[in-house]
């Protein structure tokens, strides 16, 4: 478990605010896909950099700009 996955209750957060069917099936890794975004902006690492255990690093980074062309993240941000 890398320090950049989610714990359950943050997981039940964010989970409704994820757009479910608009870019094809609802990946079952998509809780996957969401904590490799996180790796990627906790760690500044490059999408081709991310471990494995996210998924491929272009499903990731193509789910990544999907979201933020949705707005998904604007909810997500407290303030």
């Amino acid at each position: 478990m890398t320090r950049a996955q989610l714990t359950d209750e943050e997981w039940q957060f964010i989970e409704p605010h994820l757009p479910i069917g608009e870019y094809g099936p609802y990946p079952k890794t998509l809780r996957q896909q969401f904590e490799g975004v996180i790796w990627r902006f906790r760690t500044g690492g490059q999408w081709r950099e991310m471990p494995s255990e996210f998924g491929a690093w272009s499903t990731v980074s193509n789910r990544f700009r999907q979201w933020r062309d949705a707005g998904v993240f604007k909810p997500c941000w407290r303030t």
